[in-house]
């Protein structure tokens, strides 16, 4: 059962590990929050003004 079954199961383990540190220092990198379009923001603006003007005597 010896053969060298836990210096395998080491290796194996730090082949992983070794790959996933990889991963971790030059993966992708998360993207930045995205800002609302500013589109949405005028017409919502637009239309609360043609409210405005439309209650106005």
């Amino acid at each position: 059962m010896a053969d060298n079954y836990l210096e395998k199961q080491y290796e194996a383990y730090e082949a992983r590990k070794a790959a996933w540190e990889k991963e971790r220092k030059y993966g992708k990198k998360p993207s930045p929050a995205k800002r609302p379009k500013t589109e949405e923001k005028s017409k919502g603006s637009e239309e609360s003004s043609k409210r405005s003007e439309a209650s106005l005597p």
